[in-house]
């Protein structure tokens, strides 16, 4: 009744059956009774928002459960399960309302008690909320571990696993800034709950309203109002006030961002928002309403009527411990742009540090590597307003501490630890297992779909784990300019950023830092996009010559006007210097000795001065191996590693039935290089999971990353596993970022497509120049410099023996 009449004729129904519950003589009936309806009135208040109310009815509910409890001659289950939804439920109530200890104690005795007499399922949904516990005091790796557990738990019952459990973890992956992940999660779990007339409306509204959540952080403002709108219809119709307000407020925000990127504010817009959070009941909605006003805030400031938008953000209240770090960061946002505003630069710029620094503490307690990359997010417009401020002042030597403080924030922490997982470890042991199965059933002509999807399926539980299964170590200091220079010695190091549309670059050479302005970022991107592109065209080894001539003149074209416009206005500053490249978005694609002006010129990439500093003072264990590994179905040009091993004194070789994950990985411990002929795979959920295909199955980057000593220098000669994906706070991750992150100190591999022939061409003069005792990144740029356009490889990480 009250999901399809209303919460007033729910609750109007349980006070009939509770009068009719008062003329039962039996005691222990009538307590049993009474623990049912209190336990379902309080719940029905709790979905409305009263928590409150419905924490006071839950009370009583428990007190008549407990009674019968006690009065019982032993604590069979069938007493013990209504005292554990209870538990389970009030302490779902004070982690809405805040009260962690009450939250903590109520949830872990329902799992005692679940689990002591035998109660798995309901184990299970107390973990779970326990999981929801967590997140709530920023644990997202603890959250999403319960969620795992609970999962696993309902699945070994044969029970179908809550979608709702779907939606939580959605909810967690959106705190650690993970939004495309959690629109992922959030887009199984909806059409589930529209098919399930079942499904309460307060349910299905939930989800809608954390889909409109994912898509308005990740940009996609017009999936953001439409889900917001069905969310907000669902849940006026459940009578919840809060949910109603959350989902109002999205619309709001999509609107007030439409407005500020426009630069047209409307007159009435602020005072609108404003009259929305004159509307919220204090102090009940008191969080929503602060969003509202700091919305407000914005606009007015846009507007140009300063002294609106103090008054408007004297009246939000300073955030409690337990306020959300998109809210912090939102009120130190308008802080700082008000301060901006009014001229004070130092102030506005004070605040982007004291909010980053705050991000910095969320950031702390993330576990796997997605997870940590993923909060940069939560800071990005605070990031780009601080870079605008100080690339305006044009002092160099600050704009290179600030943006080492903004980007690749990933790099700062020591390596992950060693996981020893054996739910993960079973996962990926079923992966490779399926992976034979399918090259069977191809071979032999049979049907490969079910096993396709049981793969997939068990590639997504591996994702799932990964991102709460990795251990960082502590965060290391920021680079310190006089620490870049004095290991630069003879080399340049050029830092690029972007504000808004202007393009810079930070030059750092002997001691000095300059900022030189490079034009339109968004051009460069562009030409970056289009010779990325040409060359993925011109990989192929055999070219009709007449398409090689065009896709090449194109190709070409693109790479002198990122000379010209990227390269020629530093050559004064960086002459003919080995350089250290820190690019930013686009350009992390650019293969930089495709660049006339640095052909032949040895370059490493990385992601921050920091994380480079961290490589470079590495230390080389020249007694180490060297490992040539050969994967499954390669054409023989790029797999004749045979050849390469000559080069060497001694190297260890691996293919064929020789080339298993155990075998690789017990020979590259501790190895100097690990050289990779074989295809890739790159998994854009977790950078840890993508892959190469060996023998027996995929090699995952977290394996690679596990080693206790993981391979000094990796070659990935046969798939651009380089840096495939770019967060915000230019956060590079794929297959070589994972491993840069986790111990290795340089990777080789190409940006764009490559040909067979061109890639064992350049492998082949790469590994005799490398064991001849040139320096990798010297050998590497002498290997491109043959061919430039069918060579596009880089030197990541450290570029020095």
């Amino acid at each position: 009744m009250a999901d399809t009449a209303g919460l007033t004729a729910g609750l109007t129904g349980l006070d009939e059956v509770r009068l009719l519950i008062e003329d039962v003589a039996d005691p222990l009936l009538r307590a049993e009774l009474s623990g049912s309806v209190g336990h379902n009135r309080g719940l029905l208040l709790l979905n409305a928002g009263l928590l409150e109310e419905g924490v006071a009815v839950l009370d009583q509910a428990l007190a008549h459960e407990e009674w019968r409890l006690a009065a019982a001659d032993e604590p069979v289950p069938a007493l013990v399960e209504p005292i554990v939804k209870t538990l389970r439920s009030r302490g779902t109530a004070h982690t809405n309302l805040g009260s962690i200890t009450q939250a903590r104690q109520d949830l872990s005795r329902a799992v005692a008690l679940a689990t002591e007499h035998g109660l798995v399922h309901l184990a299970a949904d107390a973990s779970h909320a326990l999981g929801r516990l967590e997140l709530r005091i920023g644990d997202v790796p603890a959250a999403l571990r319960r969620y795992e557990n609970s999962e696993r738990a309902y699945r070994d019952l044969g029970l179908d696993v809550p979608p709702l459990l779907g939606l939580h973890r959605a909810q967690a992956l959106l705190v650690a800034g993970l939004a495309d992940e959690a629109g992922d999660q959030l887009d199984r779990v909806l059409p589930e709950l529209r098919a399930d007339r079942g499904v309460a409306t307060g349910e299905l509204a939930d989800v809608e309203l954390s889909r409109a959540v994912a898509a308005y952080m990740t940009g996609d403002l017009d999936l953001a109002r439409e889900m917001a709108s069905a969310a907000r219809q669902r849940m006026r119709r459940w009578g919840c006030e809060t949910c109603v307000a959350n989902a109002t407020l999205i619309g709001w925000r999509v609107d007030t961002e439409l407005a500020l990127r426009s630069g047209r504010v409307p007159r009435s817009l602020p005072a609108r928002v404003l009259a929305f959070a004159d509307s919220l009941p204090v102090p009940r909605l008191a969080e929503q309403a602060a969003l509202a006003r700091m919305l407000a805030v914005r606009l007015e400031v846009r507007r140009g009527d300063l002294d609106a938008a103090e008054r408007v953000l004297d009246g939000v209240p300073r955030p409690g411990r337990l306020t959300a770090i998109d809210h912090r960061m939102l009120r130190r946002l308008c802080r700082a742009e008000l301060a901006t505003a009014r001229g004070d630069r130092s102030a506005a710029l004070a605040e982007a540090r004291a909010g980053l620094a705050e991000l910095d503490h969320v950031r702390d307690r993330m576990g796997g590597l997605e997870l940590l990359s993923g909060t940069a997010l939560h800071g990005r417009e605070l990031t780009e307003l601080a870079v605008h401020l100080v690339l305006e002042e044009g002092d160099a030597r600050r704009l290179f501490a600030w943006l080492e403080r903004t980007r690749a924030q990933t790099y700062r922490y020591e390596p992950v630890t060693r996981v020893d997982n054996p739910q993960l470890a079973e996962l990926i042991a079923e992966v490779r297992s399926l992976t034979q199965s399918i090259h069977k059933a191809h071979h032999d002509g049979h049907p490969t779909g079910s096993l396709r999807t049981r793969r997939a399926e068990r590639l997504r539980k591996a994702n799932q784990i990964g991102w709460h299964s990795g251990r960082w170590g502590s965060p290391r200091p920021m680079a310190k300019l006089g620490e870049v220079v004095a290991q630069l010695g003879a080399r340049a190091l050029v830092s690029f950023a972007s504000s808004e549309d202007d393009l810079v670059a930070v030059v750092v050479v002997d001691g000095d830092v300059r900022v030189v302005r490079l034009g339109s970022a968004g051009a460069a991107a562009e030409s970056a996009r289009m010779l990325n592109a040409d060359l993925n065209a011109l990989a192929p080894d055999h070219l009709p010559d007449a398409l090689v001539r065009v896709l090449s003149t194109s190709a070409h074209k693109q790479a002198d006007r990122l000379d010209a416009q990227l390269v020629s206005p530093l050559v004064d500053l960086v002459g003919d210097r080995d350089l250290v490249v820190v690019p930013t978005g686009a350009l992390y694609a650019v293969p930089w000795g495709v660049l006339p002006t640095l052909h032949a010129r040895p370059i490493v990439v990385v992601p921050s001065a920091t994380a480079w500093l961290a490589a470079e003072r590495g230390q080389w264990r020249r007694d180490g191996r060297t490992v040539l590994v050969r994967g499954p179905g390669l054409p023989a040009a790029v797999g004749e590693i045979a050849k390469l091993g000559a080069h060497y004194s001694s190297a260890a070789l691996l293919s064929g039935e020789a080339a298993t994950v155990a075998a690789v990985l017990s020979t590259s411990d501790d190895a100097e290089i690990a050289h990779f002929a074989a295809h890739g795979v790159h998994e854009p959920e977790n950078a840890l999971f993508s892959r190469l295909e060996l023998t027996d199955g995929p090699l995952y980057a977290h394996e690679l990353a596990n080693l206790p000593h993981p391979p000094r220098q990796v070659v990935l000669a046969a798939c651009e596993l380089a840096l495939n994906r770019i967060r915000p706070g230019d956060e590079p991750l794929g297959f070589a970022s994972a491993l840069l992150a986790s111990g290795s100190q340089m990777v080789v591999a190409p940006v764009s497509r490559v040909g067979d022939q061109a890639s064992a061409a350049t492998m082949d003069y790469y590994h005799r120049r490398l064991a001849a005792g040139a320096q990798p990144a010297l050998a590497l740029a002498d290997a491109i410099a043959v061919d430039p356009l069918r060579r596009p490889f880089v030197c990541l990480g450290s570029g020095q023996n």
